[in-house]
Formats: C-alpha cells, structure tokens, sequence
C-alpha cells in the first residue's frame, strides 16, 4: 500500500513538473505498463496495371496518361464517347479519388485517341515485353504522329524511355537514360 502511495505522489509531481511528456517517459519505465505496437502493415504498392484498371472501374473510358508520383498515381481517363474527362488518383492500396470531372470535352480532339487500336494498357505490355521492369508513365501523345510514350524503370536499373505504335502496338522507338545525347535508338529496340 505504502508503494501505491509513493507511485502515486510521483506522478503527481510529475504531472506538475513535466507534464504529459514526462507521464509517457514514466509509464514507459514501467514494464508492467509497457505496450508494444504491433509491426506497421507492408505498403501494398499497385502497379500501373492495376492501376489503370482501378481507373477504370471507377470511370468507364479510355486512360488518356497515368503517371506514379510517389505511392500515388495520377489517372486520365477520357469518356468513351470523348466528351468526358476525370482526373483520378489511385492509392498504393488501390483506392480511386477523383479529383476533377469535366463533361463538355471537344470530342473531334479525342476521336484520334478514343478510336486507338491499341490501348494504354496494350501501350505498356509492348513495353515492359522490350524492357522487363515497372511501368511508372504512360501518355497518349498527339504532337504530330499520334504514339504512346511510356517509361518503364528496368530491372537492369535503366529507365527506359519507349514509344509504342498505336494501330500495331508494335514498339517503335526507345532509349535509356544512360544512352547519348539523342536519348533513343533509331529503329525498334527489342533488348
């Protein structure tokens, strides 16, 4: 009893002298009161495949880019019809956050990519089967002749910058970060 008493009137004291920082540091002495958090859960990365399949779910259409800034990717997607537009988020433990929605789109501009025969989807697998590793952008790109720009990070460490045809789906140009200046290969690369 006399133990409580003394305990007690310490932590009084401690309550007067150091407050609530002083109380952790006390009851964290005591091994009696000690609690152990339990391990944090193991982040669940998504990868831009399920990613854009997520997007997809959340709004029907056809993924304009998708882009990974952190744990987070950044979603496009363009209605079916070309006259819708929603800009997403999805989470690394694959939540959908849409950010903006815009329903008065010039369709004639996204008729070229709406109308692709090779999706965003189909861009990447072109992809990652020339360079093996993780897709971390895809962009439709329409400057010109129309093509899919993606960046794959390699399993040889490279980020490989490719782009794929969109009526064949064949890859038409790539390159590396560590190549010249010209940054890509002239003709199809299939390492």
């Amino acid at each position: 009893m006399k133990r409580s008493r003394y305990a007690s009137a310490a932590t009084a004291v401690v309550l007067m002298t150091g407050g609530p920082v002083a109380v952790a540091t006390t009851a964290a002495a005591d091994p009696a009161r000690t609690v152990t958090a339990a391990p944090a859960a193991p982040r669940a990365d998504v990868t831009a495949e399920s990613a854009a399949a997520a997007a997809l779910k959340h709004y029907p259409g056809v993924i304009e880019s998708l882009d990974k800034d952190g744990s987070v990717w950044h979603v496009d997607v363009i209605s079916k019809d070309g006259k819708g537009h929603v800009e997403l988020e999805v989470s690394a433990s694959a939540s959908v956050t849409e950010q903006d929605r815009d329903t008065d789109e010039n369709a004639a501009e996204n008729k070229p990519l709406v109308s692709a025969k090779v999706t965003a989807q189909q861009a990447m697998k072109a992809a990652l089967t020339a360079h093996p590793g993780q897709v971390t952008t895809v962009e439709w790109d329409d400057d010109g002749t129309a093509s899919w720009h993606v960046e794959v990070k390699g399993k040889d460490g490279r980020t490989w910058d490719v782009q794929v045809d969109p009526t064949t789906g064949k890859v038409t140009r790539s390159g590396s970060d560590s190549d010249s200046d010209s940054d890509s290969d002239d003709g199809d690369d299939n390492n």
